[in-house]
């Protein structure tokens, strides 16, 4: 019997590849060669070459910097506490070898399974490299667990990643049509639809006020509170910012950034980013050993107030040896290569 009869493969008629509008891929479910970096590298080349990010990946901010503070050496025990598409691990992965392993923790089980995926495929044991289906604010519990309650090294790089953020159907864009939905781990939790029935006007207002600085945040809670048992998409909830703001007379960057602003902060709320970062941070100093290094990268100044004030704290009570006086920020080239990185800011410590 010949192999093609063998083959189940062999028996499916050829599909032609569904062609999308215009003379260019526009919507993420079109950009095919974006979505398939391996077998269109020089294409995915080229788009990383005009500043932007390919579909359904993330650009790792920093990291050069990352890896000069961090040290990794062989041998060493190492935490990426945010996996996201791993590049940051599969650079520190390469220098810890031989002997070493990294835990790559991720809450997002879609992209974590992908991530894992990858680095399993780029020679990547389980010997070296621990996927670990989880938030931060467990990891002292779960390295406990893992009979290796301190590292030498632990990063961490808070906020969105660029898959989720491309990808429509996770809802945490505005600028195409999806669920409003927003959860980090799809499996569990509220998503920002139910969440704003449940919220009342003033808890809505506060959010805005705390999570995203917004200015206009009680006019824009009246009128999330108002829409909100009727919002179920991310356009929806554009177009109820959008109109709650038609009377202020702001121009069209103003009202684009107040949306950008509502949208971070009910995905900080969702997914209960603040309190999370908390319990990391007062567990950060117990799981580190002696010279032990920690870099987190902030996106906005509520994560970032949060990370000065655990450092400061740590150095205050004998914790910590050192710590980043200032900030660093993302290089002026890095900033044009890659928009997303204009935000950063890296913070780091070293264990006493």
């Amino acid at each position: 019997m010949s192999d093609a009869v063998n083959d189940p493969a062999a028996e499916q008629p050829h599909r032609r590849r569904k062609r999308y509008r215009g003379t260019h891929p526009r919507s993420f479910g079109e950009k095919y060669k974006e979505l398939n970096p391996a077998k269109y590298a020089a294409d995915v080349a080229h788009v990383i070459s005009r500043g932007d990010t390919p579909a359904g990946t993330h650009r790792p901010i920093c990291l050069r910097e990352v890896l000069d503070i961090l040290v990794p050496r062989p041998g060493e025990a190492a935490v990426d506490a945010t996996l996201g598409y791993g590049g940051h691990a599969r650079e520190i992965l390469k220098l810890i070898l031989p002997g070493g392993i990294l835990y790559g923790f991720d809450v997002d089980s879609v992209e974590l399974r992908r991530t894992e995926a990858r680095l399993r495929e780029e020679g990547f044991g389980p010997e070296s490299f621990v996927a670990v289906h989880s938030n931060f604010a467990s990891l002292r519990q779960i390295l406990s667990n893992a009979d290796r309650p301190c590292v030498d090294l632990i990063l961490a790089d808070l906020g969105v990643s660029s898959m989720q953020i491309d990808n429509p159907e996770r809802g945490f864009a505005f600028k195409n049509d999806g669920p409003l939905d927003m959860r980090m781990d799809q499996g569990k939790g509220e998503t920002v639809a139910q969440l704003l029935v449940r919220l009342t006007e003033a808890q809505i207002a506060a959010i805005l006020a705390e999570n995203a600085d917004e200015p206009d945040a009680p006019l824009i809670a009246h009128a999330l509170a108002k829409k909100g048992r009727g919002m179920a998409t991310t356009r929806e909830l554009v177009r109820a910012i959008r109109n709650s703001l038609s009377g202020r007379g702001l121009g069209d960057k103003d009202v684009a950034k107040a949306v950008r602003r509502s949208f971070q902060a009910l995905r900080i709320a969702v997914n209960g980013e603040l309190p999370s970062l908390e319990a990391f941070l007062a567990d950060l100093p117990h799981c580190l050993k002696s010279g032990g290094r920690a870099v987190v990268l902030t996106f906005h100044p509520g994560e970032d107030d949060r990370v000065v004030r655990a450092f400061e704290k740590g150095r205050l009570e004998g914790f910590y040896s050192r710590i980043q006086e200032g900030e660093i920020r993302p290089g002026s080239e890095e900033q044009y290569s890659n928009p997303r990185s204009k935000s950063v800011r890296l913070r780091w410590a070293v264990r006493a």
